[in-house]
């Protein structure tokens, strides 16, 4: 099945203004920027047909394609980077099979985590999946201290039995009373994979009260009947870790120099 990646970026975040430019210093000591370490992260897959950055800001488009990305220019009216992508698709000569949505603020993602993700969606039956990972004790505590010092942080996902979402929150759900003896809690992983028909359907349904409560795309699937599959991933002894608030930015560095990453 052919796929391909987007990244959707954008300046104007409500929480970090500018962050798909902020520089990361790796393990050599140099400094990329948020975008260009998601971009290379997406470069290393196989079995990707092609990889797009897609933003509406100038300036986003430029530093993209200094670094050579292949960029699509999206408009402003886009809520959200499902909506980029839908608009991302109708650019495109011929849709492919999959759309795989990478987070321009997740450069940690690991490969095999999109690889799990396209390996679920051979099954024709799932639309929209979604990897999700069993908390570390440190990413755990990590959510907490965010929640008890007011910022948001990474999101957490409840799941059925059969491994479709109930819902999605950037509360660490469930709760968490000791950390010493918590449940079990997973980290959705800001990667989604979607069949070009669903990215169609999603553009045309209305923003619904929970996405707009949470701020989370993913949860106007839900609102509007369409099942979300949550691919269950192992970190395989990486911290995984988005780029949500200026304090992250220390924590994806220190990730960088102890896995090497230049």
């Amino acid at each position: 099945m052919s796929a391909v990646i987007f990244i959707p970026a954008r300046y104007a975040s409500s929480r970090y203004p500018g962050k798909p430019l902020v520089e990361l210093t790796g393990a050599t000591g140099e400094k990329k920027s948020l975008i260009r370490r998601a971009w290379e992260a997406a470069q290393s897959l196989k079995g990707v047909s092609a990889v797009y950055v897609l933003t509406d800001d100038a300036r986003i488009a430029e530093a993209a394609r200094g670094f050579g990305a292949e960029v699509l220019m999206t408009s402003e009216a886009a809520r959200n980077g499902t909506e980029r992508c839908a608009e991302g698709v109708a650019q495109l000569e011929k849709a492919p099979d999959i759309v795989i949505n990478l987070q321009g603020d997740a450069p940690l993602t690991p490969p095999w985590f999109i690889e799990a993700l396209i390996e679920a969606m051979q099954n024709p039956a799932v639309e929209m999946a979604t990897p999700v990972l069993k908390t570390d004790p440190e990413t755990l505590a990590n959510f907490v201290s965010d929640r008890h010092a007011g910022r948001v942080g990474g999101t957490t996902a409840v799941m059925r039995s059969d491994g479709t979402a109930l819902y999605f929150s950037k509360e660490v759900l469930p709760y968490v009373g000791n950390l010493e003896t918590p449940p079990e809690v997973w980290h959705h992983v800001g990667v989604y994979g979607y069949r070009p028909d669903a990215l169609a359907r999603y553009a045309t349904w209305p923003e619904g009260p929970l996405e707009r409560a949470e701020g989370l795309e993913q949860l106007r699937f839900l609102e509007n009947g369409t099942p979300v599959t949550c691919v269950a991933v192992e970190a395989r002894g990486r911290v995984f870790w988005e780029l949500n608030n200026p304090v992250d930015v220390a924590r994806i560095e220190a990730v960088l120099q102890k896995e090497g990453i230049a």
